[in-house]
């Protein structure tokens, strides 16, 4: 029977080396793939739509992950509020806000707290996560759905509320629907 021994310091340093060297390839991936996907905005908001009609099919088929649901819905509804924020909030005293209020003011765009690429990018990801989670019985627990539901409903409204009450206070749009392009 052979002992185990600790590795030496040269074992540790070769897998460091090592380590360090699958980690800079799969980032150079990563970047590669985000670089192509990027113009292509249709096509990846298919997948995702894709991917979403895959977890309600999963969720159909197999029913319960209440809570794997109700926390991916709490999570979209985060991201598409950064969505929808300007970069920069708004001054609250009159007069100073960022965005022109006469014809002589300087035009300043909308600037996205959360650029669409990467909503989209984190959007996926938890779709992608919530329904791997559909495949672990241990994550299915016992809940009383319509609370839930209820409760994300209300919580829905009030965000969507508060975000109209701010794009009216300070006039902004944050989608080019109408707007000219060069």
């Amino acid at each position: 029977m052979a002992e185990a021994t600790a590795p030496g310091p040269l074992e540790i340093s070769s897998l460091r080396k090592n380590y360090n060297r699958a980690r800079a390839i799969v980032r150079s991936n990563m970047y590669r793939a985000r670089d192509f996907l990027a113009p292509l905005i249709a096509a990846r908001w298919a997948f995702t739509a894709t991917l979403f009609v895959l977890y309600l099919l999963r969720l159909w088929l197999h029913g319960g992950f209440y809570i794997v649901t109700y926390a991916l819905g709490i999570y979209m509804l985060n991201l598409t509020v950064i969505f929808l924020m300007p970069q920069l909030e708004m001054e609250e005293e009159e007069g100073e806000g960022l965005l022109p209020t006469r014809a002589d003011d300087e035009f300043r765009p909308f600037m996205r707290k959360l650029p669409e690429f990467r909503f989209w990018r984190n959007l996926t990801a938890g779709l992608g996560l919530a329904f791997i989670a559909t495949f672990f019985d241990f994550l299915d627990l016992p809940v009383f759905w319509p609370i839930l539901l209820i409760y994300f409903i209300v919580l829905t409204g009030v965000q969507l509320i508060t975000r109209l009450k701010h794009m009216l206070k300070y006039r902004y749009i944050p989608f080019n629907v109408g707007k000219p392009k060069y």
